[in-house]
């Protein structure tokens, strides 16, 4: 049993399973309470109780669809209302792997209701809670298709290119307000994301699917040393201040009155 002193209450969204439960289990064990937030009430009734054993932290369960209004506007009241809180996980979401024109648009429309209006629904219930308290930690769970949308279904990599520069942007503007902002891009991990989206993770080249434990270790390590975007694969660090450096670089070149010369219409 963890008798450390509460950090404070983390809220958890997607926590039933998988990188959501880890998230639980790690943060429990470093001295936050929890509410843990997912549809399957058993599955976190189940957890809560396995946790609540193990750490002696205080965890709460709540059991809403975040693509309810209703229930989403439970969790944001909340964020907004409740200052035990101090740390944000949007890790709820879903996923898609087929092709755009082998998927039902429908289901992009559910996948965009989760994946980016929830997380910033909640997110905007957050943070001015932590800003008038000038504390707080939100981690957005986004993905490395983020940054590689060719990788698998574009609608659900553009949604992760979505919560990506959305915690670029947040940390540029809240941090001197005293908030740690963190995206965590995960690359294939052994969830049932993948059977959900319609493919089980054992299809998959095992040499390229990482534990959900060492995701979220590496993620938490990734926090600790205060970086902004986490890629927990990505095995040269060098590579992705690289991108970031040339990203950077062209933004000072982004503003102009005068389009580039091979934009010049061609002489009749």
């Amino acid at each position: 049993m963890d008798n450390t002193q509460s950090k404070g209450t983390a809220l958890i969204t997607g926590s039933s399973t998988g990188i959501g439960a880890v998230y639980a289990d790690r943060l429990a064990r470093r001295g936050y309470d929890l509410i843990i937030v997912a549809r399957n009430q058993e599955k976190l009734d189940s957890l809560a109780k396995k946790l609540t054993t193990e750490t002696g932290r205080s965890i709460e369960v709540i059991a809403v669809d975040l693509t309810i209004k209703g229930d989403l506007a439970k969790i944001e009241k909340f964020l907004s209302e409740d200052t035990r809180i101090t740390m944000l996980v949007n890790n709820a979401g879903i996923g898609a792997i087929k092709p755009m024109l082998d998927t039902d648009v429908n289901k992009m429309d559910e996948l965009i209701d989760l994946n980016i209006r929830a997380l910033t629904r909640l997110t905007y219930a957050a943070a001015p809670a932590f800003v008038s308290r000038g504390t707080g930690t939100i981690i957005n769970i986004s993905s490395v298709v983020g940054i590689a949308p060719e990788m698998l279904n574009g609608v659900y990599g553009a949604s992760k290119s979505f919560v990506t520069a959305l915690s670029q942007s947040l940390q540029y503007e809240l941090a001197p307000k005293g908030l740690r902002i963190q995206a965590v891009l995960p690359a294939a991990t052994a969830t049932d994301f993948w059977e959900l989206a319609g493919k089980h993770v054992s299809q998959l080249p095992q040499h390229i699917v990482m534990t959900p434990e060492n995701l979220v270790d590496a993620a938490l390590v990734g926090l600790d040393l205060g970086e902004v975007v986490t890629i927990p694969v990505l095995q040269d660090g060098k590579v992705w201040e690289s991108y970031e450096a040339a990203r950077r670089a062209m933004s000072s070149q982004l503003g102009g009155t005068t389009p580039s010369p091979r934009y010049q219409p061609a002489a009749s």
